[in-house]
Order: structure tokens, then sequence, then C-alpha cells
């Protein structure tokens, strides 16, 4: 019996010891995206405004509707492509209707700054987008940009 509670007892203690590879790992891409971020903007001479949290929007057209808020219902218009140019996402012309408190942190904020009809550029790093894990098919640490067009607020 001895034999078998002292067995079970470095079973536990290496199991907890040893390094999980598959874990996910909570890595600050913050550095990394902000000069990811700058270079796309210089070298698309974009006149980016650079929000508290650290998305980057551009407004092409402001709109001439109301604005929405955080908690808004709306329909956009978008595309969604990496700072390679790569889409990995996009609608079709009439858009698509959600909810702004069910979407990444950098669509609820990103879609405040405009007015409906307004279209522009949301420059998404990764703490405002899917974090450090992989989603899908967008690799973890990846700024996301989105061409967007407010359609309507619902």
């Amino acid at each position: 019996m001895k034999h078998i509670l002292f067995s079970f007892v470095i079973v536990l203690f290496f199991s907890c010891c040893t390094d999980n590879s598959k874990s996910i790992k909570n890595v600050d891409y913050t550095a990394q995206n902000e000069e990811e971020i700058l270079t796309y903007i210089a070298a698309n001479e974009l006149n980016a405004i650079k929000s508290s949290s650290g998305l980057y929007y551009v407004i092409n057209e402001q709109g001439t509707g109301n604005k929405p808020s955080a908690s808004s219902n709306v329909t956009v218009a978008y595309k969604g492509y990496y700072t390679n140019g790569s889409v990995f996402d996009q609608s079709n012309s009439d858009g698509v209707s959600f909810g702004l408190n069910q979407v990444i942190k950098g669509w609820t904020e990103g879609i405040t700054y405009f007015n409906e009809g307004g279209n522009g550029i949301l420059l998404v790093p990764s703490h405002l987008g899917y974090g450090s894990g992989n989603k899908k098919t967008i690799p973890g640490g990846s700024v996301l940009i989105f061409d967007v067009h407010l359609k309507s607020i619902n």
C-alpha cells in the first residue's frame, strides 16, 4: 500500500511540474502591433487617429446620420484583412447586422466614430481584436484592418 501511495504522489508531483507546451500563453503584442500599424499607415499614406485604447481609425466620410452607441445594433458592410493585404473575411455590399456589444472591442469602439452613411478604416491591434490566441483562421497577435461602411443603426 505504501508503494502505491508513494507512486501516486510521485506521478502527481511530476505531472504538476511538467511544461504543457500546448497551453495558450498570454503574449503581449502591444509594441509589435504598434510598429506594424505605424508602418502600414506610413506605407499607405493614411491620416489615422489613435484613440486612448490603441485603436487607429481613418474617417473617409463621416456620414450624415446618427452616431451609434457601444450597445447599438448596426448594419455594417466591411472587408477584413491583414497588413499584408490578405483578406480573411468580408460581407456583401448590403452588410451584416449585429450588436456592437457582441463583437471585438476594436469594432465596439471604432464603429461609434462614424455617423450613419460614414465609412473609413479601423486598424485594430490584437488586444482589441482576438488577443494572443489563435481564433479560427486568425493567428494570435494579429493586427486586423477593416474597411467599414456604417449602413444603418437598427
